[in-house]
């Protein structure tokens, strides 16, 4: 009885909010596949009468300029590790709501078949920016590489290893060389954009970060916002299984769902 009670208020809820003559939602994302996911999305909510606007940002740092202005009612683009820099350095009034998709870092190798291969003293690459750098570091410790500190976290850096069995040598560059790097290196630790740019797959990798990374991307709103009926709606129909479906069916492994 109270679960059918949820649901009369929570439907209530959204006919005030999606009515007839209701604005749409404007709903940032950086422009691609990312946005794809929002428009198929955005069709299965006009079905109940859910409107949605998918409004492309080609700059990283115009969706949370936008939400933040009101310009745009929520945004699906970054990484927590990101939305927390950008709260940092401009003190923006956003948080995130959801948990979104993962596009996954792996590690790739031209010289080996696998992880247990690497000789002693062999080398790898890894994006040399804090963030990326951080993620790479979990996805080798993840593989039984190197070892981490207890606690490390999102900002762990080259300092915060403990363990180095085969003394690997971590070679730091711009994330854009890092495809270019395997002939010269024994693996490197790539994000998707760079690798799939350079003929990679995530079916190619070694090792491949899953829908539990911490580098995960989120739904973001104004705090002011964050219970807002119509915008939790839309999260919950992204959220659903058959835009898992989708994901899954239309983009082969390069994103992966967290849901």
């Amino acid at each position: 009885m109270k679960a059918f009670l949820t649901s009369i208020v929570t439907a209530a809820l959204l006919t005030v909010s999606t009515g007839a003559g209701a604005a749409a939602l404007k709903l940032g994302v950086s422009a691609g596949p990312y946005g794809e996911i929002l428009e198929y999305t955005a069709k299965i909510a006009a079905k109940e009468g859910l409107k949605a606007e998918v409004i492309e940002f080609t700059d990283w740092n115009m969706p949370n300029a936008a939400l933040q202005s009101g310009d745009i009612d929520a945004n699906n683009f970054q990484h927590q590790p990101f939305l927390d820099n950008q709260i940092k350095q401009r003190g923006y009034d956003i948080v995130p709501v959801a948990k979104s998709i993962v596009v996954p870092m792996g590690i790739y190798a031209k010289k080996v078949q696998s992880l247990a291969d690497l000789k002693e003293g062999a080398s790898v690459s890894i994006p040399n920016d804090p963030t990326n750098g951080a993620r790479a570091l979990f996805l080798l410790a993840k593989a039984g590489v190197i070892g981490l500190k207890d606690g490390a976290g999102l900002n762990t850096s080259i300092a915060d290893i403990a363990s180095n069995p085969k003394k690997i040598k971590l070679v730091e560059l711009d994330a854009a060389q890092l495809p270019r790097s395997l002939d010269d290196v024994d693996a490197s630790v790539i994000t998707l954009n760079y690798a799939v740019l350079a003929g990679l797959t995530p079916k190619t990798a070694l090792v491949l970060e899953d829908d539990q990374s911490k580098w995960h991307l989120v739904w973001a709103v104004r705090k002011d916002r964050a219970e807002d009926p119509a915008i939790k709606r839309f999260i919950e129909l992204y959220r659903s299984a058959e835009v898992r479906d989708f994901i899954n069916t239309r983009f082969n492994g390069t994103i992966i769902p967290t849901w």
